[in-house]
C-alpha cells in the first residue's frame, strides 16, 4: 500500500485595506501580473485582482505568502476558479 501524506495546510487568507492608498494582504501564493493599473495574484482563497492607479509592489515575501500594494486602489475582485498553477517569472524573480 502507498503511504499518503498529509497535505499542508493553507496559509490563512486576509486583506488590510488602508485608505484605498496600501494593501497588504496574506495567503499569497504567487503573482501572475502587475502594472501600474491591475496586479493579478493567487490566493489560498482563490484569485484576486486588484485595480487603480500607480499601483506598486512594494513588498512581496512568498515564503510568508505576504504583499504589500502602494498606489491607488479603485476595485478589488475575486475568482473563485482554480488558480493557475504556481512558478510564474515573478514568482521565480522574487524567490
Amino acid at each position: 500500500m502507498k503511504e499518503q501524506r498529509p497535505e499542508a495546510p493553507a496559509r490563512p487568507h486576509s486583506l488590510t485595506l488602508d485608505e484605498r492608498s496600501r494593501a497588504v494582504i496574506t495567503g499569497v501564493e504567487d503573482v501572475d501580473s502587475f502594472n501600474e493599473q491591475m496586479i493579478v495574484l493567487n490566493t489560498t482563497a482563490g484569485a484576486m485582482t486588484l485595480m487603480g492607479d500607480q499601483l506598486n509592489v512594494s513588498k512581496l515575501n512568498l515564503e510568508e505568502g505576504q504583499l504589500v500594494i502602494q498606489g491607488h486602489i479603485a476595485a478589488l475582485e475575486y475568482d473563485e476558479r482554480k488558480p493557475r498553477a504556481r512558478g510564474s517569472a515573478l514568482a521565480r524573480l522574487f524567490k
